[in-house]
């Protein structure tokens, strides 16, 4: 009998570099914060990403890994630079690419977003916010972030991983080049969307020219950071098409940025996935396969982005918290988990409990299902401040 030819969520996919994801579902970034406040994979870290890919993943992506132990997003973020303990690291790629999963880094620097007690925040320009304050970075600094990131890579593909992925989304520092809203410079580098993506392309063009032809490199990109005077939907397009021919093996389509009063895109309203339309018009400019993340939540949704061609791969984050085993929930025709639902929800209580769950997963403890919001909320916090304290040894050398 012939095949049927559209393509399904289980089907595979083959990437440009020759790559093979056995399905098309990833389990997008999310920042765990479970290194060790060194900058080192834990058990449990390792435990978990262990757990996902026996769930049945195509693909894994650890969210934040630093090159530049400077500008962390928190303090519980990797960092794989030359004082990185590579047995631990090792054993993550091993255990995290069990049952044929990939396990990719996403490769992070926080820029104006930089944690505040660990960081003096550095972005392209200078910024005042009662949030948060950045200083401007010097040509010189932003020249050699490209060569940053490629030796993180080279270091991810020499300890086991498989791929990278260039974050340029979510106001993060490739970001915030491109955002009008964190990049007011005038030189090379800023003015016109071709200025302002120079560092992401330089990035990718380095990246890629470092690492070996099978090892995979995906860039996260911002269908639009959702708030006025942002980074809009025509000049991400543009970027889409500046990315074609540069190596890219897969570009993910997310949105949303942390900036002040900027909504996450975890907490909007809207229902279903949001940035499937923007990749079927990113579609007619490039031939780097597409992923969107964001707003799936059911079997259904995801089965339908792909069936479609709009996308040729789903990124999920919080429904693997909720459920680790997801894409063999979803092949054994099971119903998708409940997303939990609270009465009123403090500035990052969402993010503190999905956070305190993938560490219950990490543990094995799989009953704390209904964990206490305020809970949750006060665990993270001290967790974040116990790690600043040992963060900042490690930058005073000790």
């Amino acid at each position: 009998m012939h095949a049927v030819s559209t393509q399904t969520l289980f089907t595979p996919l083959t990437l440009p570099n020759g790559c093979l994801l056995k399905n098309r579902i990833i389990k997008s970034a999310m920042s765990d914060s479970l290194g060790d406040g060194q900058g080192n994979p834990t058990a449990i870290q390792i435990r978990l990403y262990e757990r996902w890919a026996e769930g049945g993943l195509a693909a894994s992506i650890i969210g934040e890994v630093q090159g530049d132990p400077r500008y962390p997003e928190k303090p519980g973020n990797l960092i794989l630079d030359d004082k990185a303990k590579t047995g631990a690291f090792r054993e993550l790629a091993r255990r995290g690419s069990a049952n044929t999963a990939q396990l990719w880094l996403q490769l992070g620097h926080a820029g104006a977003l930089a944690h505040l007690p660990i960081s003096k925040p550095r972005g392209p320009s200078q910024m005042d916010f009662p949030e948060f304050r950045s200083e401007a970075m010097s040509r010189a600094e932003i020249e050699t972030v490209p060569e940053c990131f490629a030796k993180t890579a080279c270091h991810a593909a020499e300890l086991g991983f498989g791929g990278v992925q260039i974050h340029a989304a979510h106001g993060f520092l490739l970001s915030q080049f491109l955002s009008p809203l964190f990049n007011h410079r005038t030189d090379a580098y800023g003015g016109s969307i071709n200025a302002r993506m120079r560092l992401l392309i330089e990035t990718v063009e380095a990246v890629r020219a470092a690492v070996p032809s099978d090892f995979v490199v995906s860039v996260k990109l911002n269908a639009t950071d959702q708030l006025v005077g942002g980074l809009t939907e025509e000049a991400a397009l543009k970027v889409v098409a500046a990315l074609e021919g540069k190596g890219v093996d897969l570009l993910d389509i997310s949105g949303g940025t942390y900036f002040p009063g900027a909504p996450s895109s975890s907490e909007r309203n809207t229902k279903g996935p949001y940035f499937v339309e923007f990749a079927r018009t990113a579609r007619q400019l490039t031939s780097i396969p597409l992923m969107a993340t964001g707003g799936f939540k059911r079997h259904e949704e995801a089965e339908a982005a792909v069936r479609s061609g709009d996308v040729d791969a789903v990124g999920l984050a919080r429904g693997f918290v909720l459920d680790p085993c997801l894409p063999a929930t979803w092949k054994a025709g099971k119903s998708s988990p409940a997303f939990p639902r609270f009465d009123t929800l403090s500035p990052g209580g969402m993010t503190a409990w999905f956070t305190m769950r993938m560490t219950d997963l990490g543990a094995d403890r799989e009953g704390i299902v209904d964990r206490d919001l305020d809970e949750a909320v006060a665990e993270y916090e001290k967790r974040d401040e116990q790690r600043v304290a040992i963060w900042k040894k490690r930058s005073s050398g000790h």
